[in-house]
């Protein structure tokens, strides 16, 4: 297992973000974890990263204990977080530099990683732009492509395709593939259930900070599709009633 999380809780004040989950993440797979809003997706993958320290409970990366040894954990992670805040000023030939550097790589394989990041994910044309003039999918990109930049072997991914384009998810996608072929593992949120489905072979559902189902996709979404299944275990449909006044229409 490259990810082992055991009995991971966090709090704010009396209410329970994440009540003591586990879960594990293989080798050369790419893992899903879905959730309703504020169900604890982003408060988990934030632990799991060492962004945010839990209350309780452990996250080991490969034999590295995120807690006890952030140093060797963060060699073998890359991590595109909720609501990342970046060095906008730079261009995204700088932005790229610049993290290829705090992770020790020289400066001639720096600069033709940033090349093939950027030509995989259609970013070729933009990398002379600051990042501050980026559209919200071109930041999610540039995002990612820091996150792979020094190869880690565990991949943190909160929301990547979250207003990216089809086209540029389907170049994201296929690059997250052929990382997870070479051996590369990734652990992504995501509300779209289709993409998760297509591209996921282990699942997990978080409602209310618990883990409810986890396991391979086959073995969560059973006999329906994977969003039957969430919207099962995040408490069904909602009849939508006392909205006569939405029909009555202003002129």
């Amino acid at each position: 297992m490259v990810l082992d999380v055991r009995g991971l809780r966090k709090s704010y004040g009396g209410a329970v973000a994440v009540d003591g989950i586990s879960l594990t993440a293989r080798r050369g797979s790419i893992f899903g974890f879905v959730g309703p809003n504020g169900a604890g997706k982003t408060t988990t993958l934030s632990m799991v990263s060492g962004l945010l320290r839990p209350d309780d409970g452990t996250v080991v990366i490969g034999d590295a204990d995120v807690w006890k040894s952030p140093t060797a954990a963060k060699r073998k992670l890359g991590v595109l977080p909720d609501r990342l805040r970046l060095f906008d000023r730079l261009t995204g030939a700088q932005l790229l530099y610049y993290c290829a550097m705090l992770h020790g790589l020289d400066r001639g394989t720096a600069r033709s990683r940033t090349d093939d990041l950027a030509n995989a994910l259609g970013l070729d044309g933009s990398l002379e732009r600051p990042v501050r003039d980026y559209s919200v999918g071109m930041v999610k990109k540039i995002s990612l492509a820091a996150a792979l930049i020094h190869s880690p072997s565990l991949l943190v991914l909160d929301e990547p395709f979250e207003s990216v384009d089809p086209v540029s998810t389907a170049q994201a996608v296929d690059l997250l593939r052929r990382y997870a072929s070479a051996g590369g593992t990734v652990v992504l949120s995501s509300h779209n259930m289709d993409l998760v489905e297509r591209v996921c072979d282990a699942v997990a559902v978080i409602v209310e900070g618990r883990i409810l189902a986890s396991g391979s996709l086959d073995e969560v979404r059973g006999a329906g599709t994977l969003e039957q299944r969430f919207v099962e275990l995040a408490g069904g449909r909602v009849a939508v009633e006392g909205l006569e006044w939405l029909t009555t229409f202003s002129v």
